[in-house]
């Protein structure tokens, strides 16, 4: 019997019970706690680079008013970094190839990026809906368009991240699956098939990271709109 390439995305479940809640648990299990002592060891003081090194380019561009975001930045980052390579892992689930979780993840961030604009500078928020010097008979056209796509983005985010982790497992599984039907017929073509899936891995551990700070970096231009 031959099993769909999809159903790797369905979320597993032991005795009924959905493990997504695992899967999105154990990764915060993985980062060590800072601890007391005047110097760390090596993985801490690493891991510590790294989050000040990111907050800091993150946070760059943005008005000091928006840097209370960092430690939800920071975390969504390291949260979405962990799970997209871990579900590259052999018998793994990644739960950031359901729609549902990334949109979870952007509606409501991004909800308060537009909520912050519309409480402090309202004029201004309101006036993304309408560009300067529009001709009058375009106004009503250009308002819907703009409120269509400042609706979008949340959508937008969730699929761009669904849609990229998807894309990467399907193709892993095809150019895999080329390989064992190849091994017995033509072990040659199998073997640089095999170098194929190689670096097709390295680039989807690449796009994982890179979808997750993509994912970040545009909720923090969000949030810079609306400062």
């Amino acid at each position: 019997m031959t099993l769909s390439f999809f159903d790797q995305f369905l979320s597993p479940s032991l005795l009924g019970i959905p493990l997504i809640a695992l899967a999105l648990s154990l990764p915060w299990v993985l980062f060590p706690a800072p601890t007391g002592r005047w110097l760390d060891n090596r993985l801490l003081s690493l891991q510590g680079w790294f989050i000040s090194g990111f907050a800091r380019q993150l946070l760059l561009p943005i008005n000091p008013g928006g840097h209370k975001w960092a430690a939800i930045f920071t975390s969504l980052m390291l949260f979405l970094i962990t799970i997209n390579v871990l579900g590259l892992l052999p018998y793994t689930f990644t739960p950031t190839t359901q729609l549902s979780l990334n949109l979870g993840f952007a509606v409501p961030l991004w909800l308060a990026t537009v909520l912050i604009g519309m409480r402090n500078q309202p004029a201004v928020a309101l006036g993304h809906l309408l560009p300067e010097g529009t001709p009058t008979p375009l106004i009503p056209v250009l308002i819907i368009i703009e409120t269509i796509s400042l609706f979008i983005r949340p959508l937008a985010l969730g699929v761009r991240l669904t849609a990229n982790l998807t894309a990467g497992h399907l193709l892993m599984g095809l150019v895999s699956t080329a390989v064992m039907v190849l091994i017995p017929m033509m072990p040659a073509v199998a073997v640089l098939t095999a170098g194929v899936l190689f670096l097709l891995t390295l680039l989807e551990i690449a796009v994982a990271m890179i979808q997750a700070y993509v994912f970040v970096l545009l909720l923090s231009l969000y949030l810079q709109e609306n400062l």
